[in-house]
């Protein structure tokens, strides 16, 4: 049966992953948020959320290096301070519009130290509506640890049917869907065992999207790179990174899915930049998709640390947002260099 949105979520995932742009991750839950902000002294209101989305999504010239932005449910739902709707900024900036799905990552029952992520119930209505409010995209996290004994075949295959069946009601109700298998970074495992894990982990995921009937391109996955625990006394190289990831994406990722946009998960800024940078000189032209970025803290800690909370620091946190995000769209492109790390002039 062909879906009615078919040649939409065509173009909005081609869009998504265009040449020199990735996505923004901008969905943090209430709790990460808060999170961030307590560690900066920012008061955890809804008022100052409003504010720093505002700041990121009112950043001049953002689109030139940002295809679209994930939201979560609250910034959907809000305007700018002078009453202008987030998703109205977003389209006349020409950035589509995002949302998170999903409802967190809970235990796993009966697996310790494991998670799976929850909010299939009432999916079908939340798309319906989102799609309403302008959005076009969604995102689903699932969460793979790395330990002693984990993960469990139970938890890879619980995470992937249900992110296999957030994929087809997001198709079915016109959102491309970002599928999202992120290897956890924390521990002290070596890039080996991150290969083996990534490698089960992606092999399990486009089974079950196979078994829902997905559209391949007419998503996104959003992976995480195949490296060296945190904690691991043996840090792999850039070039261990570059090639172990796309090693383990060409085993296991159909060629006709429509781009491939990194988490940046816990890496460094400039090493989340040098890494996607190295894969796309190596790379880019035995790769079937396009290789870019979906990156949160890797885009915005500089302007937050910078902002504060204070409206005065706003358009120089701006540069700074905007100046990551340049990084980025060079790295996609195999452009980037650390002589780009020189920090802007600001105001």
């Amino acid at each position: 049966m062909m879906n009615t949105y078919s040649q939409e979520l065509k173009e909005t995932a081609k869009a998504m992953v265009t040449s020199g742009k990735g996505v923004l991750a901008m969905d943090e839950s209430h709790a990460t948020c808060n999170k961030r902000f307590d560690k900066l002294g920012i008061p955890t209101t809804i008022e100052q959320r409003q504010a720093y989305r505002e700041l990121i999504l009112t950043t001049p010239n953002l689109s030139e290096y940002i295809s679209g932005a994930i939201l979560f449910d609250e910034t959907i739902r809000q305007t700018s301070r002078a009453g202008v709707p987030f998703t109205q900024i977003m389209a006349d900036a020409g950035i589509i519009i995002g949302i998170k799905v999903d409802a967190g990552a809970k235990n796993l029952a009966g697996h310790p130290d494991e998670k799976i992520t929850e909010g299939l119930d009432g999916l079908r209505d939340r798309i319906a509506e989102y799609y309403k409010m302008g959005a076009r995209f969604a995102k689903w996290r699932a969460v793979i640890t790395i330990g002693q004994d984990i993960p469990s075949r139970a938890c890879i295959e619980a995470n992937a049917h249900a992110l296999a069946r957030y994929a087809a009601l997001c198709q079915e109700g016109g959102l491309v869907p970002i599928v999202e298998p992120e290897v956890l970074i924390d521990g002290d495992h070596t890039i080996e065992r991150c290969y083996a894990v990534t490698d089960e982990t992606l092999h399990t995921v486009f089974e079950q999207l196979y078994r829902q009937g997905i559209v391949y391109d007419e998503m996104i996955l959003k992976p995480s790179m195949v490296i060296s625990g945190l904690n691991s006394p043996t840090q792999a190289t850039v070039e261990q990174v570059a090639d172990k990831t796309v090693e383990c994406l060409l085993k296991n990722v159909p060629a006709t899915v429509a781009g491939v946009a990194f988490l940046s998960g816990g890496q460094s800024i400039e090493q989340a930049s040098e890494h996607l940078n190295l894969m796309n000189i190596k790379y880019k032209s035995q790769c079937p998709w396009p290789i870019t970025f979906s990156y949160a803290r890797a885009i915005q800690q500089p302007a937050l640390e910078y902002w504060r909370g204070n409206d005065a620091n706003i358009a120089n946190a701006q540069q700074l947002l905007l100046h990551r995000a340049k990084c980025n769209s060079a790295a996609s492109l195999g452009q980037y260099s650390s002589q780009m790390e020189k920090t802007p002039a600001l105001i």
